[in-house]
């Protein structure tokens, strides 16, 4: 970075969450920001289009949850909130599913209503595979939920959504599935939990209000000029495209996305409707308007087609198997010596983030930065 004469003080390379965080506790403490982004909007894969009347999520569903008050606080100072839950339902072989496991999907998967049979049923099914230490994900679900919910609800999704067999996948990609013995539909757990209404533009909009922000700027294309307009650049893009893939590229999952706008009242009857079966194309089917409650005369709605990745395309779902650390492990030894930059968000540390994470990271940063 220049460290003689600059315009700003610190360059964020990406309008996600991450980079809109930073840059607010950055403008909090006096500092001036530039913010760029490749595309044009902000916010990032958060970011909702208005289709008349209703916000419609371009990148996928998000829901925004977590159990930290200061986080839920901090969010609630730019955008209301609303009160949905996200309670998404499952197809599978033609038969409606509740997610998550709970006594709902006992019900409907066994007929059993007594938590204490169900809970017995599955204890059995689990120790009759004489499971030890699980070498895949197959083996991982298998001991945690057993068949009957494994090779009902979990194996030819997770298969679809990956792009190989569970067999293949590592065990810890499914370090624990919820299972509840009460009838309760609640997909998250965390105390906190909704929508801000009017979409998440309006959290985006707020955290980079009266901060200098410019779309469609690929900062490759225009490094050096950019670099040298501010003392410190906080990168939130791919780390391994950041040292031009020197060690070979960090793998993803991408996804396509198909919105279609009907002249319906009500497609589905639920915001998250997940589609199980190998022989459907698409994971999900997202119909917007409920993640606010609408009551528009038509709907919005997203076939969610999962993608083998490949450079150019959407990184979404990083793979975070041994190959892929060892080789982010190596580009994270390359951006601790760097001077003058941060690097932050889901695509510079390689690693699944919700957005009351990113969040929390972006804040954690700032606080060192500007001895918050």
């Amino acid at each position: 970075m220049n460290n003689g004469q600059t315009e700003y003080d610190y360059l964020v390379v990406g309008a996600g969450l991450y980079g809109a965080t930073f840059a607010y506790f950055a403008k909090q403490a006096g500092k001036k920001c530039l913010v760029i982004d490749r595309r044009d909007h902000i916010g990032g894969n958060t970011y909702c289009k208005d289709v008349n009347g209703i916000n419609v999520h371009q990148y996928g569903a998000h829901i925004f949850h977590t159990n930290d008050k200061k986080i839920w606080d901090f969010v609630n100072g730019f955008a209301t909130f609303n009160r949905y839950t996200n309670s998404p339902i499952a197809v599978s072989k033609g038969k409606i599913y509740n997610l998550p496991f709970n006594m709902n999907t006992f019900y409907q998967l066994w007929g059993i209503s007594d938590p204490a049979l169900v809970k017995e049923k599955l204890d059995k099914q689990i120790e009759s595979l004489n499971i030890g230490m699980p070498n895949n994900l197959e083996e991982q679900a298998l001991k945690l939920v057993g068949p009957d919910v494994y090779y009902t609800l979990i194996k030819e999704y997770t298969e679809k959504q990956w792009g190989r067999k569970a067999t293949e996948l590592p065990a810890f990609i499914i370090k624990r599935l919820p299972v509840r013995f009460t009838f309760d539909n609640n997909y998250f757990s965390d105390k906190y939990q909704g929508i801000p209404m009017g979409g998440y533009n309006v959290l985006s909009s707020g955290l980079l209000k009266d901060i200098e922000v410019r779309l469609n700027v690929d900062f490759f294309e225009h490094k050096d000029e950019l670099m040298s307009k501010a003392k410190t650049l906080v990168y939130t893009g791919q780390l391994d495209r950041f040292y031009d893939y020197r060690f070979g590229t960090l793998e993803y999952r991408s996804l396509k996305f198909e919105h279609k706008h009907l002249p319906i009242e009500n497609f589905q009857g639920n915001a998250v409707v997940n589609y199980n079966d190998a022989d459907v194309p698409y994971t999900r089917i997202i119909e917007h308007k409920h993640f606010e409650f609408g009551t528009q005369d038509h709907t919005v709605i997203t076939y969610e087609y999962p993608e083998e990745w490949s450079i150019g395309k959407e990184s979404y779902y990083p793979i975070n198997d041994e190959a892929n650390t060892k080789r982010y492990a190596q580009y994270a030894a390359l951006a601790e010596q760097e001077k003058n930059t941060i690097f932050g968000g889901r695509l510079a540390e390689y690693r699944y983030y919700d957005m009351h994470q990113v969040i929390a990271s972006a804040m954690v940063q700032s606080s060192k930065t500007f001895s918050l």
